[in-house]
Order: structure tokens, then C-alpha cells, then sequence
């Protein structure tokens, strides 16, 4: 992995979460918690005593495969004080650029205060943890997470492990539907608790992308009986309409029941996208996160410092983070409803990422890509249907033989008007996209006209009796030949010829038997397969010899009585 820009944002010095108490400590810039400094490099040690974000699901970006850093996540996860505790996994997936690690940082605050009431920091603390930057561009690739994993006393007097988990931001400029997919599947797959990070609204292709998203995961998952997934929040960024639907858990809740609900005179294709997202997961919520004000999205400079951002998003954030992490709220992972330790979610990560990096599952597509794969193939199959009707008025059925030379002809004109039909039916995708369905096209027809060519050839009763003429032309000359080497004192060759002999008859016996009973087909095709080659390898070419021999030895006794009878005129002219 390599190494990231190290000294992102210069500042003065940094508050950082103290690993080993529930306090921030002031510390000089060169010893802060990297937030957005060097991942630690593959080839280096993991390590564990200085917190930070460590990536454990590598996005190859050359060939679009993904890699699981097994080394670095064994060793957060198979710690000897944590690995058969009960996980929790908090995920945050979602578009690029929308605050996702911003989010998780706050996060981070909170597991390392959270008893204190003042966990959300100071008004001039840079906020430090997983990568986060303002800008246009993406930063987050493949999964991330912290490399502290929290131990929490639940009010029932359980430990568990907590994780925090930040996914590479979806719909890039640098990434396929299929990278998108995968990351969003593994992580939901993977965690207790996926938050959705959305922006303003819930829009139609945002619940289309997650049906998707959560369906490819579902595909890798074995045999299932009850919902995949666990707990979905959809977290409303920059909401807009408190006046609708009040910020927070509340308002969220209302809103997503409202967008979320299934009637009776909608389109089936969006009550499909509502009933998928409610068979998929266990439980689902909504919160309305407002926007943090102007200096957070048009500062170059901000640092993540409470005094630039709006009072509204504090107050609302102080509510979100607990929703999610506090003793009593946090859910344990389940798989198959069984509760899922350190130690299993290693393996299950194993288990997972395989599945990704073969070729199993189907590769999900745009729907621009989609459609235009589908459109492309209405077209080509109107245009084989065009084609075979035209081929079943000439040759189909019980229409009589046809000599192969016109079949050919008919089948380059139904050939050629099948290629118009499908040239002119409107097609999306592009010239380029539309010319391989052409090509796919052109191979279909050619090996329909190959079938309709040897059903023209079982018309033909020489065709029909190709095989035991051939059959019975071996025997023949077999027989001859043994008696003529036989008489010469060739003993070998006239055995030779005699097994031979025995071969054909028996082939033909058993050739003849097959025709009558329609019993070992196999066996037949296997005769006539080599009965044919024996035709067309042997008998042919010397049945051509002859015959061009033949027509030679006519032409020259044509010729030759032809000047034979104009020296006798001549001769008889002169006499006279």
C-alpha cells in the first residue's frame, strides 16, 4: 500500500485522543494522531500503540480488483485481550465527497470521552483521526479502519469490541459500478451498523443504488433464511426542511417511513426497490443531520474546529454519535443469527473478499449499460427471427431438397436483410457498443445456416446413402484386394485387408441397426463421421480423378476423331 501524503495540513499544535485515558492532551504537531498523515505502508509493522487508520481492503485501481491486507487485519483483530469478544462494527459507505471519515472522526471523539460531557472536543481543536480533507477529490479508497478496537461495558455486564470502519466514497470518476458494488456490499456485509451517508434527500436512484449494492452482497452470502443484514441508518446530510421533518432521529423516522412506503398505485419497479430494502435488512432508520455551515464547505483551510461549524450540527451531532455508540445502543454482529466474535469476523472477511475476486458472481452494471444490453439484444434476436423465417420458407420443414449453391445465395440475401433490420432499429450504447452485438449477430447466423445446411443435406437421398456406399465401397475394394494380394502370395497384406473388410461389414451392420432402431445414437454419428471423412479424404478425390481423367481421355478422342475427319475430306477433296 502506498504511503499517503504525509503533512497534509500544517497547524498549530494538535488536541489528540489520549489511547489510555478518556482525555485530550495537548502535544506538539510532530507527535499528533496522524488524521490525515501516512497510512502505514503494506511492508510496514502494524502498529498498535499509536492509534490510526489502517487499510485493510486494498482497491487496485489498474486492473479493479480488490486484496485483503490479512497480515494487518489479524493483528488488530486476533489481540489476545479482544479476539473472543463480540464485535461491533459502525461502517460509514456512501458517495464520494459527502463527510463520511469527517463523520467518523467525531466518532472517534466520542469512544475516546465518552464518559465525559464534553466528549464532542474543544472550539479550537483540529479534528484528528481517519483521513478527511475539504475539496473535490476522492480520498478514502478500499476500507479503512481504526486501529484501536474499543472494549465496552454493556449495561448487562457484557464486553464487547467495537470497531469503526470508513469505506471508499461510491461514484467516483475512478471507479467502476462493480468497485462501487463490492465495497458498499462488503462493508454492509461486514458490519453491525451500515450507515448510509446520503446528501440533502432520499432520491429514487439512492434506494436503486442500494438495492443493488445490498443484493450483490446478499448473492455472496450462503443459503439465507431470515435478513441479511442487520441495522441501516440513512443519515440525511444537509437537510434542509426542518420545517417538514424536524432534524434528528424523530424527523428522520417519519420522513423514512414516507419515503419508504409501499402503495398501491405505484410503479411495481419502485414498490420492488421498497420491498427489497425492507426483506434486507433487520432494522431501519433515518437521521437528519442539518449542513455545518458555510466556513466547513468553502474554507480551504478548515481543519475540522468546533468554532467554524454551525450550532445546529453540534447539537444535532451530540445526539447522532451516542444514537449509534453508547452501551446501550450498540449492536453486536450476527451472521445467520448467530453472534459473530474478532476471531470470525477475520475469517468471514477471508471468506468474502474471495468470492469478490472470482468470477461467481455476475458483474453489476450501470443501468445506462444495462438497458443498452438489453436493447442490443431485442435487436439481435428480431433480427435471427427475421432470418430463420426467411431460411424455413426455403429449406424448413418438409420443403423439398435444395442445391447447396442457391441455399447459399438465399442465405448471404437473409443474411444481409437481417444485418439491415438490426442496423435499423434505434439502439443505445453507442456505435462502438452496438457494433460487437452486430458481430455477436453475424456468428449466430452463421451457425444457424450451418444447422439448416445439414438438415438441406438430409434431403438428399445420396447424402442419405452416403455412409453405406461408403461402407460398402471399402468392403468392395477390400475384397479385391485381398484376393489379388492373396493370390500373390502377400498372406499379410490379404489379412490386413480381410480385417478391414470385417470392420466395414460390421459397421455397416451396425450402422444399418442404429438407422432401424434409434437406439446408440452416438454410435451412428460415429459411423457416419467416419464414413464422411472416408469420402471425402479417399473416395472423392479419386472419384474427381476419374472423372476429370475421364473427361480428358473424351476430349482428346473427341479431338482426335475430329482431325480425323478433316484429313479424310481432305483426302477425298483432292481425289476429286
Amino acid at each position: 500500500m502506498a504511503a499517503r501524503d504525509a503533512a497534509r495540513r500544517a497547524g498549530p499544535a494538535r488536541q489528540r485522543p489520549d489511547p489510555a485515558g478518556k482525555h485530550y492532551e495537548e502535544e506538539e504537531e510532530e507527535d499528533a494522531l496522524p488524521d490525515s498523515d501516512a497510512l502505514p505502508d503494506s511492508d510496514d509493522e502494524v502498529d498498535l500503540d499509536k492509534p490510526r487508520p489502517i487499510q485493510i481492503v486494498l482497491a487496485h485501481e489498474d486492473d479493479h480488483n480488490f486484496e485483503l491486507d490479512e497480515e494487518a487485519l489479524e493483528k488488530i483483530l486476533l489481540q489476545e485481550h479482544i479476539k473472543d469478544l463480540n464485535i461491533v462494527v459502525v461502517s460509514v459507505a456512501g458517495a464520494f465527497r459527502k463527510g463520511k471519515s469527517f463523520l467518523l472522526d467525531f466518532m472517534l471523539r466520542y469512544m475516546y470521552n465518552r464518559t465525559s460531557p464534553c466528549w464532542i472536543g474543544g472550539n479550537t481543536e483540529p479534528l484528528t483521526g481517519f483521513t478527511w480533507r475539504g475539496g473535490c477529490e476522492r480520498e478514502t479508497t478500499g476500507i479503512q479502519i481504526w486501529s484501536e478496537v474499543f472494549v465496552i461495558d454493556k449495561p448487562n455486564g457484557t464486553k464487547v469490541a467495537v470497531l469503526l470502519m470508513d469505506t471508499q466514497g461510491a461514484f467516483d470518476s475512478q471507479s467502476t459500478i462493480k468497485d462501487c458494488a463490492t465495497v458498499f456490499a462488503l462493508s454492509t456485509m461486514t458490519s453491525s451498523v451500515q450507515v448510509y451517508n446520503l446528501s440533502q434527500n432520499i432520491q429514487e436512484d439512492d434506494l436503486q443504488h442500494l438495492q443493488l449494492f445490498t443484493e450483490y452482497g446478499r448473492l455472496a452470502m450462503e443459503e439465507i433464511y431470515q435478513k441479511p443484514f442487520q441495522t441501516l441508518m440513512f443519515l440525511i446530510r444537509d437537510w434542509s426542511y426542518p420545517y417538514e421533518h424536524a432534524y434528528g432521529l424523530e424527523g428522520g423516522k417519519k420522513f423514512l417511513e414516507k419515503r419508504l412506503q409501499v402503495k398501491q398505485n405505484q410503479h411495481e419497479e419502485l414498490q420492488n426497490v421498497r420491498k427489497h430494502i425492507h426483506s434486507c435488512f433487520s432494522n431501519l432508520g433515518c437521521f437528519l443531520l442539518p449542513h455545518p455551515g458555510l466556513k466547513v464547505a468553502t474554507n480551504p483551510n478548515f481543519d475540522g474546529r468546533l468554532n467554524d461549524i454551525d450550532e445546529d450540527f453540534k447539537k444535532e451531532l451530540r445526539n447522532l454519535v451516542p444514537l449509534l455508540l453508547a452501551p446501550e445502543n450498540l449492536v453486536e454482529k450476527e451472521i445467520s443469527g448467530s453472534k459473530v466474535t474478532c476471531r470470525d469476523l477475520v475469517e468471514y472477511f477471508k471468506a468474502y473478499i474471495k468470492i469478490y475476486q472470482g468470477e461467481e458472481l455476475p458483474h453489476p452494471k450501470s443501468m445506462l449499460q444495462a438497458t443498452a444490453e438489453a436493447n442490443n439484444l431485442a435487436a439481435v434476436a428480431g433480427a435471427k427471427d427475421l432470418y430463420s423465417k426467411g431460411m424455413e420458407q426455403v429449406c424448413g420443414g418438409d420443403k423439398p431438397y435444395i442445391a447447396p449453391s442457391d441455399l447459399e445465395r438465399k442465405h448471404q440475401d437473409f443474411r444481409e436483410s437481417a444485418v439491415r433490420q438490426f442496423r435499423s432499429v434505434k439502439k443505445m450504447g453507442g456505435e462502438e457498443f452496438c457494433r460487437r452485438y452486430q458481430e455477436q449477430l453475424e456468428v449466430e447466423i452463421d451457425e444457424i445456416y450451418a444447422n439448416f445446411v445439414k438438415h438441406n443435406d438430409g434431403k438428399n437421398i445420396f447424402y442419405a446413402a452416403r455412409t453405406p456406399a461408403t461402407l460398402f465401397a471399402v468392403m468392395f475394394a477390400m475384397y479385391i484386394t485381398s484376393g489379388l494380394t492373396g493370390f500373390l502370395g502377400m498372406n499379410s497384406i490379404a489379412t490386413l485387408c480381410n480385417l478391414v473388410l470385417g470392420m466395414a461389414l460390421i459397421s455397416f451392420c451396425t450402422w444399418a441397426y442404429v438407422k432401424y432402431s434409434g437406439e446408440f445414437r452416438e454410435v451412428g454419428t460415429a459411423i457416419d463421421q467416419i464414413a464422411e471423412a472416408i469420402w471425402e479424404q479417399v473416395l472423392k478425390p479419386m472419384s474427381d480423378n476419374l472423372m476429370e481423367d475421364h473427361m480428358r481421355q473424351s476430349v482428346k478422342n473427341s479431338i482426335k476423331a475430329g482431325l480425323t475427319e478433316q484429313v479424310s475430306h481432305h483426302a477425298r477433296l483432292k481425289t476429286d
